[in-house]
């Protein structure tokens, strides 16, 4: 049962972790219960801009918007990748000591999720190369 609580405390810290390091920061005043509506127009105006700059780097608006999309695929990938190969190394070496076909399960996840976040990443270059040879 302390291992159980053990690995679930460093699996939260990991998580916060995670959070910590991809997330950016929204609002710093006093309150931050509430965020300005300058500072959300703020924001969208520079999504805006950042689909506009790929709308204009890819030359089609469909090309550009897909790139963005899979831009922001890429990055936000990271760390659910690396929270869902926690989880399944949960599932594997804690429930699959007592289980062992939990333990197969647990090991089939990892390597779902690792096959995941390699086409995440990879995907975004292979579209570049692809629109861009198409173009030629």
């Amino acid at each position: 049962m302390k291992k159980k609580i053990l690995i679930m405390t460093v699996f939260v810290t990991i998580f916060v972790a995670f959070l910590n390091v991809y997330s950016k920061p929204v609002y710093a005043a006093e309150n931050t219960s509430q965020v300005p509506e300058s500072h959300l127009l703020e924001i969208k105006e520079q999504q805006a801009k950042s689909i506009e700059e790929y709308k204009q780097k890819y030359g089609n608006d469909a090309y550009g918007i897909t790139a963005y999309i899979l831009h922001v695929v890429q990055i936000y990938s990271i760390p659910f990748c690396f929270l869902g190969i926690v989880i399944a190394s949960i599932y594997r070496l804690v429930i699959g000591v007592r289980h062992l076909e939990n333990a197969e399960k647990g090991l089939g996840m990892i390597v779902a999720i690792v096959t995941l976040a390699i086409i995440c990443q990879v995907l975004p270059l292979v579209f570049a190369v692809v629109v861009k040879l198409g173009k030629e």
